[in-house]
């Protein structure tokens, strides 16, 4: 596989400290050597992924899940491994050089070339916007009142007909992979070349670092679909990007609204609300909500008010909160979206409905609401099991207190009644965490079910590579004379066995390196047993006494076989050689301690 030098990838490492990363993503709390938070790769109430400063790895004693800093960024991030020593050495602010070798070369030279179509075609469209052939589109931006400056602020343009940007690409030098790659242009059954996108509104989609990915394209009449967006590429993933945020970060992005689509945010913004994006889809994906969590402190939902919008409310009200984001729901009465409310009533009223967005407990109590009827007693009743069941989820009790109180009082509910019912809930909770079955370790590569070692044994080995993973390449020397990692049990044991092996005998120490070379179920052990405390107060015995156990296994399954050769064979000769050679064994299993 082709990569970046071991040198510049241990320099990206070392100035990506793992505590600082992973603290843009999970709310992380110190407990001695070590800081904890909820896992990110499953659902938990009670914080077990453990992060180590001093090692430089994270893992969840939940999942099982664990890794170093390009393993967690590659997770969380949906992105592969060159991308993620790419995302970091932007972070880092280290300039990466080419590529060692040809294979991801061919796709990284590729992605440079799409990038550059992506990035002439904005701006080709965006001059098409001032011609005399773009009357309609000029209309309709004088119509939505956009200024200038919005207009080169979002780089929003006009498409042509038929093949006119096919044929000016073609006159700029690009060729004919890196055009069709861009999915700006499609080739028929015939042979011809045809743009994606002809007469319509175009808004380039950049990533957060302002490249242009993708765009979206708007119909000016009546035509169908409304609008045409980019196919996912080399280059573009719609679920890891956000509308505009690329403009957002150049203000204050404290608090992000999330708005519907791209007029919404771009309406917005020309009437001064700059800290808006929109997902590139109703349906907010994870990783957009990874990407939200990273850039802003609170999370503002503002999507339509039909049924669509509630579906897209109800979406990121699952994914959202699991993320550890301080989240409101926008309420607005009067209009059915932002755009529609700014205009109709301003940005100061506009302002205040966003200071006084709702909680998520709160919205969902209203939308419960919505279907009941409180004068019933069986409906207030299904109101207040309901209304339990939201609080009881809260895992801070001052801020269940504040909701009780204050629901209580606005529905006219005893206080007792649901603290009655919000404790029976939390007890029945805890008490079925405590039963359920531990989850097991979250395995992304593994293709066949590997063989297991019993307890004990797998216990010595992670004791092995416990004592291997400080980086004595003396003791070292020791072990591989005594053991190999053919005599590991435990398959996973065996095949990080092998590799510290191999990079021992290179001189290689470099823990963090020799992760990168794993596949996700032996990062997983591997981080288990560095997080693990495998405490040895006398090294030298640990050590003697593990390699005469090996040792001693080896001698008796020996015996075991000569045995049962001594019973099969009728040759005499072979018999006595055989029997020579148990006699020699027996003398050394007894030299053993």
């Amino acid at each position: 596989m082709a990569r970046y030098s071991e040198e510049i990838i241990n320099d990206i490492r070392q100035s990506n400290d793992i505590v600082d990363v992973i603290s843009q993503y999970v709310h992380l709390k110190r407990s001695g050597r070590n800081f904890f938070g909820l896992c990110p790769f499953h659902n938990e109430k009670s914080p077990s992924f453990s992060v180590s400063p001093d090692k430089q790895i994270f893992h969840c004693f939940g999942c099982g899940v664990g890794g170093n800093v390009i393993t967690f960024i590659s997770k969380i991030e949906g992105l592969n491994f060159i991308e993620t020593v790419q995302m970091l050495a932007e972070r880092a602010n280290i300039q990466l050089p080419t590529l060692e070798n040809s294979g991801d070369m061919q796709k990284e030279i590729l992605k440079d070339k799409v990038y550059k179509v992506n990035e002439f075609t904005a701006e080709y469209y965006h001059q098409n916007l001032y011609k005399p052939q773009a009357k309609i589109a000029q209309e309709y931006v004088k119509k939505r009142q956009l200024s200038n400056e919005t207009l080169k602020s979002f780089r929003i343009g006009f498409s042509g007909k038929f093949d006119e940007l096919y044929q000016e690409l073609k006159k700029q030098g690009f060729g004919e992979q890196e055009i069709l790659e861009s999915g700006l242009v499609n080739k028929n059954d015939r042979g011809q070349y045809i743009d994606r996108y002809r007469n319509r509104l175009m808004f380039p989609i950049c990533d957060v670092r302002g490249r242009v990915i993708a765009f979206g394209g708007r119909v000016l009449d009546d035509s169908k679909p409304k609008y045409i967006n980019s196919p996912e590429n080399v280059v573009y993933s719609k679920g890891r990007h956000l509308f505009g945020l690329n403009v957002a970060k150049k203000g204050d992005t404290k608090k992000l609204l999330i708005v519907e689509g791209y007029m919404d945010v771009i309406s917005l913004h020309q009437r001064g609300i700059t800290n808006v994006v929109a997902p590139l889809g109703t349906a907010l994906t994870e990783q957009q909500g990874w990407l939200l969590r990273k850039n802003a402190e609170q999370i503002i939902l503002s999507f339509d008010s039909d049924e669509a919008g509630l579906k897209a409310k109800l979406r990121a009200l699952d994914i959202l909160p699991k993320m550890g984001c301080d989240l409101r729901v926008l309420q607005l009465e009067g209009a059915k979206d932002p755009d529609e409310y700014i205009v109709k009533y301003g940005n100061a009223r506009f302002k205040n409905v966003v200071d006084k967005a709702l909680s998520v407990i709160e919205f969902r109590v209203k939308i419960l609401k919505q279907d009941l009827d409180l004068e019933n007693t069986n409906d207030k009743i299904k109101f207040l099991n309901e209304i339990a069941k939201l609080i009881s989820q809260i895992d801070n009790t001052i801020e269940r207190e504040v909701y009780i109180e204050k629901i209580a009082k606005e529905y006219d509910i005893s206080k007792e009644a649901i603290y009655a019912e919000v404790n029976k809930l939390t007890y029945k909770n805890s008490k079925t965490e405590k039963i359920l079955e531990k989850p097991k370790p979250v395995i992304t590569h593994k293709k066949v079910e590997r063989k297991e070692a019993p307890q004990a044994i797998k216990r010595r080995e992670n004791t092995i590579i416990s004592i291997l993973l400080n980086g004595d390449l003396s003791i070292f020397d020791i072990i591989k004379q005594n053991i190999k990692p053919e005599d590991f049990q435990d398959e996973v044991n065996a095949n990080i066995a092998k590799k510290l092996y191999e990079e021992f005998e290179k001189g290689n120490s470099n823990i963090n390196g020799i992760i990168d070379e794993l596949d996700q179920e032996e990062q997983n052990q591997i981080t288990m047993i560095m997080a693990d405390d495998y405490e040895i107060d006398d090294l030298e015995k640990a050590i003697d006494d593990i390699i005469q156990t090996y040792q001693r296994e080896k001698l008796n399954n020996r015996k075991f076989e000569i045995l049962e050769l001594i019973e099969q064979t009728t040759d005499k000769n072979q018999k006595k050689e055989l029997e020579k050679e148990l006699s020699n064994i027996i003398i050394r299993l007894a030299s053993i301690k």
